[in-house]
């Protein structure tokens, strides 16, 4: 089981602000630290972890909850 040390509801959140949102969101934890973001499906669950990984961080698991994603990821040194 992984340690959450933040969580973030981005439901009915549109891009990109659903992205800008989990930036802010990493800034205030440490490197190592693991947010859950929920994520709606379509553009957001496509965007925000490709984007998240292209910036240095790590997307631990994904898991399907009804028309949402649960998203954990590990802040990575950015």
């Amino acid at each position: 089981m992984t340690d959450v040390a933040k969580r973030l509801d981005l439901s009915g959140v549109t891009c990109p602000m659903n992205f800008v949102k989990t930036k802010i969101a990493l800034d205030s934890l440490d490197q190592g630290d693991v947010l859950e973001v929920v994520l709606d499906e379509g553009d957001p669950i496509s965007n925000v972890p490709r984007s998240l990984k292209e910036e240095g961080h790590r997307v631990l698991k994904v898991i399907p909850h009804g028309e949402t994603f649960i998203v954990h990821v590990e802040k990575g040194r950015v």
